[in-house]
């Protein structure tokens, strides 16, 4: 089958739309680098799915980032991705972590940021509180607030074959005033809340789609693939130590040998040693030198 691929689709004189992803490898990608626990690891998967859902709306070159934040034990799930479906992540959790639980029970206290950077034209920012139980819930409520377009999400992650997945779909009513839009909206979205997990994580698209519209006509576009990719470097590790006072690195560097930084994203550590920080500043000019 198909996999870490989104669909998109129209149905035929309904002003409806919708998508359909399923993450495998981009999904395992982005949790190996860290040992998750399991419901970091189920948040990051349907928030990587939303994600991909939300980006995949988009109707410009840029990116977005959807971010968790809140008081409990979990307090940071962030993933970032692009118009070209490339897509990464990382959480941050404590030890009274519980082993299962609902949004609340596991974030507390706390709200959705989803920030929208287009190559060209103003950034935009969104925060919508995490009022419900579940993460498809508070971002429908985010979308009937700031969009003010009726959506609803299926988001799921699980094992199939001994391997983690995450899936998920998303109908979206089009603004365009045509047809009956609420009537027919909820009578697709009764048909997709059919959808099993195990259809999402096992079937090819197109097979999930006829199982749940076969008495509907879709026309389905050309996927895109879904890939995880850190767009961490040590060049741009190398150019954030020069924004750094030269005397205070240095200082760092005789304490405990080299400058250590690592990547939440992907867990890859550079490490600098007193040459590369002497062949970083030099590179940077003498500006760097100077104190201010």
């Amino acid at each position: 089958m198909a996999q870490d691929s989104l669909h998109r689709y129209l149905f035929d004189g309904v002003s409806v739309r919708g998508e359909l992803v399923q993450l495998s490898d981009s999904f395992q990608q982005l949790t190996g680098s860290k040992d998750y626990p399991a419901p970091v690891k189920r948040l990051l998967g349907e928030l990587m799915t939303a994600t991909s859902l939300l980006t995949a709306t988009l109707k410009f070159e840029g990116s977005i980032t959807v971010q968790l934040q809140g008081d409990g034990p979990v307090s940071l799930v962030v993933i970032n991705g692009n118009h070209n479906q490339v897509l990464r992540g990382t959480a941050r959790w404590n030890d009274s972590l519980p082993s299962e639980g609902t949004l609340p029970e596991l974030m507390g206290n706390g709200h959705i940021v989803i920030t929208i950077e287009p190559e060209k034209g103003e950034r935009y920012q969104g925060i919508v509180g995490l009022e419900a139980d579940t993460l498809e819930a508070c971002l429908e409520d985010y979308f009937a607030r700031s969009e003010q377009l009726k959506t609803r999400l299926w988001l799921r992650t699980g094992d199939a074959d001994g391997q983690d997945k995450a899936a998920g779909m998303l109908l979206q009513i089009l603004p365009d005033g045509l047809g009956n839009n609420e009537q027919d909206f909820d009578h697709l979205a009764q048909l997709t809340e059919t959808v099993k997990s195990e259809e999402l994580f096992k079937l090819d698209a197109e097979e999930v789609l006829y199982r749940l519209y076969h008495q509907e006509n879709v026309k389905v576009y050309e996927p895109k693939t879904v890939t995880f990719k850190c767009s961490c470097s040590r060049e741009r590790s190398a150019s954030a130590i020069a924004a750094i006072e030269r005397q205070e690195i240095e200082k760092m560097v005789e304490e405990t040998g080299n400058i250590k930084l690592h990547c939440d994203y992907c867990g890859t550590d550079y490490e600098f040693d007193s040459v590369d920080i002497s062949s970083i500043y030099e590179q940077n000019g003498p500006a760097s030198d100077t104190v201010h």
